[in-house]
């Protein structure tokens, strides 16, 4: 069992940064893929990226590719997401997500542990 706490969540300029963070409960985190989904208004959620088990690989949905970097610390429980150059269209609930598949997988389905989500609003 895992449970997942998000922050650093905020309004932020076009153009700016945020880091992400997400602390996880449980002994077995190092044991568990970690992804980031966001959901803005009015649209279903979708995929941002994931790192599998050991943090030597990742995945990221194309629109983030080259702008955010996501990372682990297995050590303190926590996946992190950096993010770059934010865009108003970046502005959504971002949610951790922790996976039994130990590989970087985007499919929502894969995940069974979520966060309770941290706003990031861009302003243009």
């Amino acid at each position: 069992q895992v449970q997942l706490v998000e922050s650093g969540g905020g309004l932020v300029q076009a153009g700016g940064s945020l880091r992400l963070s997400c602390a996880a409960s449980g002994r077995t985190f190092s044991t568990y893929g970690m992804g980031w989904f966001r959901q803005a208004p009015g649209k279903e959620r979708a995929f941002v990226a994931s790192i599998g088990w050991r943090g030597d690989s990742t995945n990221y949905a194309d629109s983030v590719k080259g702008r955010f970097t996501i990372s682990r610390d297995n050590a303190k429980n926590t996946v992190y997401l950096q993010m770059t150059s934010l865009k108003p269209e970046d502005t959504a609930v971002y949610y951790c997500a922790g996976s039994r598949v130990l590989y970087p997988t985007p499919r929502m389905n894969d995940y069974g542990y979520w966060g309770q989500g941290t706003q990031v609003t861009v302003s243009s």
